[in-house]
């Protein structure tokens, strides 16, 4: 009660708080972050919600986003990390890089995989992103001569999870040819996770056992690939053979001398797999996806893009690290993508210590949720927020004060940000090269909340060849 002093939307019940308004939301195919969104223009930039006996306060002021994301003091909160640890008993993002709530367990993480995402090694992976892109490319030329329609959301699933398999772990999974069970089953975990961080009591509820169980299959399939390929690689470093200074390489490494490896450093190893499976592919194709989404009704955008496209690369096959960096308005619609859908909605810190924010006093041991979601469709930060301006992102333009930040900020930013962005830049431009899209008749634009957000209809477009 010591909290009842802040704004917030009235309690559901004295005891669960807002879990029955959480639980209304998502069982009605809605998406959350629309309700938290309404709740910051109703309640003010601190609003408080309630959860059993945990306080959530959703942050949506410039100033309190930069004092909590900005400094090493606001740990991850417990109260959703925690859930992540594992999914119904079988241990999922465990103490990985995006989980790991103690700060030196985190930076001795954090410090070893740097060397994976410095500006000289993704220079290199330049033609990794380009090759697995003219694969995307063979798949679009083929749904294009046989005037099929193809899910746009579909394919860049499968480019993206190519491209982390390659780049990431030095394995070709060459999704866009083969059926794999791989995509299926980083989907369920992410449903699972859903499942498990918004509604409390679901694991108790007999019905879910089947669901449980496909849930507990594939955070166990995906850990069982991760410690086969990292002991190849293991068994490669010890034969003395040339390997990849990659991702895969750096897990090993954070495990520090393999002769003394405990069972703990074993699965801090598949921790940081799965972490790095997960969001290095799903984020990247739900940008891209929704990306292709506004365009198709933005024919002014799509041809102003097209042209610095076909300005800078002409007819040329292979994208060079020099040509991104010559893709100025391409980066602005990106970077508008992920305004206005930022696929990672939000963030959440513990604070511990008692706090002032915009005016009010919020005592320690609290969790705060901070949305990019919802301060990157409020007109207190962006005019007319919900139209697609690139021009906001113009090199001129003012920069948005902590209200946009998809990929988090401060020290607990996303290591994998700029591989993500290269990653989406090489196959935006590739696929504005070479093909005209048209949303299929039926299409919505609604957006459907896995964890992360993605298009509900999964884009489906007819494609044609560029004349």
């Amino acid at each position: 009660m010591k909290y009842d002093h802040i704004p917030g939307p009235p309690r559901d019940s004295f005891f669960f708080g807002h879990s029955a308004t959480y639980l209304r939301v998502t069982r009605s195919g809605n998406i959350i972050h629309d309700t938290f969104l309404e709740w910051a223009e109703t309640y003010g930039p601190v609003c408080r919600q309630n959860v059993l006996h945990y306080v959530l306060i959703l942050v949506t002021c410039p100033e309190g986003t930069k004092e909590i994301l900005m400094s090493p003091k606001y740990p991850k909160d417990g109260f959703f990390y925690k859930q992540i640890f594992n999914l119904f008993g079988q241990r999922f993002l465990g103490n990985g890089l995006v989980t790991a709530q103690d700060h030196e367990l985190w930076y001795k993480q954090r410090r070893i995989m740097d060397p994976a995402f410095s500006s000289l090694y993704l220079r290199g992976l330049i033609g990794t992103f380009n090759e697995r892109a003219e694969k995307l490319m063979t798949k679009l030329s083929d749904v294009a001569d046989n005037q099929r329609e193809a899910s746009i959301l579909h394919l860049v699933n499968f480019f993206t999870l190519d491209v982390i398999a390659k780049v990431a772990f030095g394995v070709d999974l060459d999704l866009l040819k083969e059926r794999s069970l791989f995509p299926q089953a980083v989907q369920t975990c992410l449903k699972g996770m859903l499942c498990t961080v918004r509604d409390q009591f679901f694991k108790y509820n007999p019905r879910n056992r089947a669901f449980i169980k496909e849930v507990r299959e594939a955070c166990l399939l995906l850990r069982t690939t991760g410690a086969q390929w990292i002991q190849e690689r293991k068994t490669a470093m010890k034969n003395g053979d040339d390997v990849p200074n990659d991702i895969l390489t750096q897990i090993i490494k954070t495990a520090g001398k393999e002769e003394s490896m405990t069972e703990e450093d074993e699965e801090l190893m598949l921790d940081n797999f799965v972490t790095f499976f997960i969001a290095g592919h799903e984020t990247t194709a739900n940008q891209l996806a929704f990306c292709i989404m506004e365009l198709t009704r933005l024919p002014d955008i799509l041809e102003k893009v097209k042209k610095e496209v076909d300005d800078v690369l002409g007819m040329k096959q292979d994208i060079s690290y020099e040509d991104l960096g010559k893709l100025i308005y391409l980066s602005q619609v990106l970077k508008e993508t992920l305004r206005i859908y930022p696929t990672a909605p939000g963030t959440s810190r513990e604070v511990l210590e008692d706090i002032v924010i915009d005016g009010i006093h919020i005592p320690g041991g609290v969790t705060c949720f901070l949305s990019s979601y919802a301060t990157g469709r409020m007109d207190r930060f962006f005019k007319d927020p919900l139209t697609f301006d690139p021009d906001r992102f113009h090199p001129d333009a003012p920069k948005p004060y902590y209200c946009y930040y998809p990929f988090a900020l401060g020290p607990r930013s996303c290591l994998g940000q700029n591989f993500a962005q290269m990653e989406a830049k090489v196959a935006m431009a590739k696929l504005l090269q070479r093909f005209d899209f048209t949303l299929s008749p039926g299409q919505s634009f609604d957006l459907h909340d896995c964890g992360a957000l993605r298009p509900k209809c999964g884009v489906v477009c007819s494609v044609r060849r560029r004349t």
